[in-house]
């Protein structure tokens, strides 16, 4: 069962995450968690996919892009304020950030992440940026 919780993001845990960026662990239900993702100006991301969970994204500042792939199909979108995107399971996936300030995310992820973030639920693939991160 679910503790009630609640924090301030910058008292929140900054762990990096399996593909590179920085994360933030936020307060999450038996349902699913959330994180707040960020990626400094000029950074990319490894390219993953998950092998147990999907999320949902919601961008809050900075400019950059997103890759999807699954099913043989591939999409490019922005990444700006506003912007909202899913990342269905197994969907192969990487993003950068574009601008000169940093790219901020919020992502919810379903179920709730299983663990530690370098639990082995994410696993790279190739993208099509190299990484700098």
């Amino acid at each position: 069962m679910a503790k009630i919780e609640s924090g301030r993001l910058e008292d929140a845990p900054l762990v990096r995450a399996p593909d590179g960026s920085d994360i933030r662990i936020l307060p999450a239900v038996d349902g699913g968690s959330m994180v707040h993702a960020s990626l400094s100006p000029g950074a990319i991301t490894r390219a993953v996919f998950h092998r147990t969970v999907e999320e949902t994204w919601y961008c809050l500042s900075g400019h950059g892009r997103l890759w999807r792939s699954m099913d043989g199909r591939e999409r490019v979108i922005d990444l700006e304020p506003g912007v909202g995107a899913n990342i269905p399971l197994g969907t192969r996936f990487q993003f950068r950030n574009d601008g000169d300030g940093l790219l901020e995310i919020v992502i919810a992820t379903m179920p709730p992440w299983p663990g530690e973030p370098g639990n082995g639920d994410a696993v790279e693939c190739d993208g099509p940026w190299n990484a700098t991160v």
